[in-house]
């Protein structure tokens, strides 16, 4: 029996994936793994026992991943879960930057007017205060052609919009999600310079913190629109309220700062890129499967720490161990289970960074006694579980 805490609300449909015959959802403390959204694990207490942590949800900033990782916590996330929710919100945020929709509503619903006569005559002197521009014929420059942004170049494209994108991390995998009619840009500045709306979808890091600052802005022509749908934390606020004083005709984003508030050529919605039933249970739903799977066949997959690592779970013992990434150390475990009599059948190692993950299918008949207890003795080993 594993027992599963949640933290904030998460969809029912994805919590029903937990059978109760194997899962026991919050109703022990010594839960063997957590699943949240928007919890911060920054300040949790980690205990001991605590195997994983699944985000219904694509961003973790609010997860200490390196921490966690040398603790032998795996960190699972659901990229593209929620991804279509936020296109569609980008794509409505599109429209609002090129038609005065918000301004004219605004207008029609701030006034009062003695009957409808007056009412249509008004409209008749004012809708020219409204007037906007189309979509069509614009050029959107996307920087980071992930699940969001790849799915945003296409649907754009079928909209009559001329799409240019940048994304120096784009794999080849990736690459077979996108229309071959968007124009890919070598360089950063062949974007930059030749948009009319710009486009944010790239992860926040510490390489990517502040990145979107004046060498951006300079590059970019006059009246352009940035939207932000990605992270807040991507933009220099004060480079970017110098640009709108200069080129940038309008900054839309979905992480407002305090800074930026009440400016004319600010759009700030609060935080609704994941905002819909269908993406909060699309999450949970992945969030749960990648978890059950991690915790009853050692396999990883969409893991924000540890390397994405897969098996085919054809009921042998399994052991998999959770280690540092350092020469000589799947030779060091080899040894050890050999030294211990036991058989390797089947093994895959991956690693990430200064992390790695080994699972191992061994021969010796189920009821044998098996001792992990070796495996610990080896230095830069952190975990080590036995299916």
């Amino acid at each position: 029996m594993f027992h599963i805490k949640t933290y904030n609300q998460i969809a029912e449909d994805g919590l029903r994936r937990f059978e109760p015959s194997e899962y026991a959802v919050n109703d022990a403390e010594q839960a063997d793994a957590w699943v949240i959204r928007s919890h911060d694990v920054h300040q949790a207490d980690i205990p001991p026992y605590l195997l994983a942590i699944a985000r219904a949800g694509a961003g973790v900033n609010n997860i200490p991943l390196d921490r966690l990782a040398r603790q032998g916590v795996v960190v699972f996330h659901t990229p593209g879960a929620n991804a279509n929710a936020v296109k569609e919100l980008v794509l409505a945020s599109m429209l609002l930057s090129v038609r005065p929709i918000l301004e004219g509503a605004n207008w029609v619903n701030n006034h009062t007017f003695a009957d409808q006569t007056s009412l249509e005559e008004a409209m008749e002197q004012q809708k020219r205060r409204f007037v906007g521009s189309e979509l069509r014929g614009k050029r959107v420059g996307i920087v980071g052609l992930g699940a969001i942004g790849a799915s945003l170049a296409n649907d754009l494209l079928h909209l009559g919009i001329d799409v240019i994108g940048y994304d120096p991390h784009l794999s080849v995998d990736g690459a077979w999600n996108i229309s071959q009619q968007v124009k890919r840009a070598k360089q950063l500045s062949e974007l930059l310079a030749d948009v009319d709306i710009l486009t944010i979808h790239m992860p926040l890091t510490d390489d990517t913190r502040h990145m979107i600052d004046a060498t951006w802005f300079k590059q970019m022509k006059p009246g352009a629109t940035v939207l932000n749908f990605a992270r807040g934390e991507l933009v220099n606020d004060a480079d970017l309220l110098e640009a709108l004083d200069d080129n940038v005709a309008t900054y839309i984003t979905d992480f407002p700062k305090q800074v930026l508030l009440g400016h004319p050529q600010v759009v700030a919605f609060p935080h609704l890129g994941a905002s819909t039933h269908e993406s909060e249970v699309n999450c949970a739903i992945q969030a749960v499967d990648t978890l059950k799977l991690y915790l009853e066949t050692g396999s990883i997959r969409n893991s924000a720490n540890f390397p994405n690592t897969e098996l085919p779970y054809v009921g042998k013992r399994r052991l998999a161990v959770l280690h540092l990434n350092v020469p000589n150390m799947v030779g060091q475990i080899a040894s050890r289970l050999a030294e211990n009599g036991i058989n390797i059948d089947n093994m895959v190692n991956r690693s990430r960074n200064d992390v790695a993950y080994t699972l191992i299918d061994i021969d010796n008949h189920k009821h044998e006694t098996l001792s992990v207890h070796a495996l610990y003795d080896i230095e830069g080993v952190m975990r080590v579980r036995e299916f």
